[in-house]
């Protein structure tokens, strides 16, 4: 899971195009301007020169380069702002769920709508948001069993219509300064309604699957987070590693093409490598957690699993068995110095890949596991840091990648 974060999220600042009629700036103009110098800040940025923060300073093996990823977080704070388009009425937009494994999109959308980074003023906004819930969506407007995304999709394509007939902002960057979020399934081939979302847009996307046309370059692949109160409280947390006796652990249902493997191989096969179908009465799924050094994290149907983030909120080193995946805020975090990758043809060989990570390596694992854990904890009100200003960042790292013309705002 490599990032490129480093090279072309940094490099490459664009001149901004000048008016040459009237020798005047556009707003846009000083919109762009503002990006091309906080480029500059973020490329500038060096690991003996952080800036201090009374919060949190980046730093270790876990970000592919902190002092670049401190710096644009900074930079984000004092600059980024977004409009929430207010067009669209609930259900379906300006709400989502937020107990489901569908959590991440509805608090997302509740957040955004309340932060301190909205803008009311659309031609002050670096980017624009698209408050709609696909999960709301295949809710309230699919008909259970028929197989047909047509009604969702023509809700996507009638919104973004009424949107770009109204105001200039999409038409002006064919899309490529909004964004959107969504953790269902779903949600690529729904947003796949109008071709720009699909090519040009941002998408926030749980199922980050690089098979379904999720492109890193513009993209962001956020976490799956199961909330079953709604809320983190009593989730997060878990005893040392001295006290972890189990090596490994899954639970879960049988479906996609990795987990029958893992089943076949594993399942009551080895008292170290616990995988279960169905746990036995009286067993806790999150106890489990808690017990096990490593929590083996495999697809399902589609890639997004709140597996991941179940295991970094209780103190379990992620095992991914994925193909296709990108992981959430990899181009900022290095998921290889907190968590252990696992091809899906090296599943029998899992016991003995894991054996062979020495007690110091797994003890550094869980450490930096526990470390970055912040960034992907749900806060009411969001805190510094936590999943909701990482899914930002990782749109404004995009953002900055983005050049509106100002010929285009004439």
């Amino acid at each position: 899971m490599s990032s490129n974060f480093p090279q072309s999220r940094l490099n490459d600042s664009p001149a901004v195009t000048p008016n040459r009629i009237q020798h005047t700036y556009s707003s846009l103009d000083r919109l762009e301007a503002s990006l091309v110098r906080a480029r500059a800040a973020i490329g500038k940025a060096k690991s003996d020169n952080q800036t201090n923060d009374p919060d949190y300073v980046p730093t270790g093996p876990m970000y592919w380069n902190a002092a670049a990823f401190h710096r644009s977080y900074l930079e984000m704070e004092k600059l980024f702002k977004v409009y929430v388009y207010e067009e669209g009425e609930p259900p379906v937009f300006h709400n989502g769920p937020c107990k489901s494994i569908y959590s991440t999109e509805g608090n997302f959308i509740y957040q955004m709508e309340n932060s301190q980074f909205r803008t009311r003023d659309p031609d002050k906004a670096h980017a624009y948001f698209l408050p709609m819930s696909i999960t709301a969506m295949v809710h309230y407007i699919y008909v259970r069993d028929s197989h047909d995304s047509q009604p969702m999709k023509q809700t996507v394509k009638d919104y973004v219509g009424v949107l770009a007939g109204k105001y200039p902002y999409w038409n002006r960057s064919t899309g490529a300064d909004h964004f959107m979020v969504a953790c269902h399934d779903w949600g690529p081939s729904i947003s796949g309604a109008v071709p720009e979302l699909f090519g040009n847009s941002i998408r926030g996307l749980c199922n980050a699957n690089t098979s379904e046309g999720f492109r890193p370059s513009k993209d962001v692949s956020i976490p799956e987070i199961l909330l079953p109160s709604g809320t983190i409280d009593g989730l997060i947390g878990g005893p040392s590693a001295s006290q972890r006796t189990i090596l490994a652990f899954f639970a879960g249902g049988v479906h996609g093409p990795i987990r029958p493997i893992l089943l076949e191989h594993w399942e009551g096969k080895d008292t170290d490598i616990q995988v279960h179908k169905y746990l036995p009465k009286g067993v806790s799924y999150y106890g489990m957690l808690k017990k096990s050094k490593y929590c083996i994290c495999p697809s399902g149907y589609e890639v997004a699993s709140p597996r991941m983030v179940e295991a970094l909120y209780t103190g379990c080193v992620p095992v991914i068995v994925k193909d296709h995946y990108v992981a959430p805020f990899s181009d900022v975090l290095n998921w290889n110095s907190f968590s252990v990758e696992v091809p899906v043809n090296e599943i029998p060989n899992l016991k003995k890949i894991l054996m062979g990570i020495s007690t110091r390596q797994y003890i550094r694992l869980q450490r930096r596991g526990k470390q970055v854990r912040r960034h992907f904890e749900v806060s009411w009100p969001p805190k510094r840091y936590d999943v909701f200003h990482m899914i930002l960042h990782s749109v404004w790292l995009r953002r900055l990648n983005v050049r509106v013309h100002a010929s285009a705002d004439l």
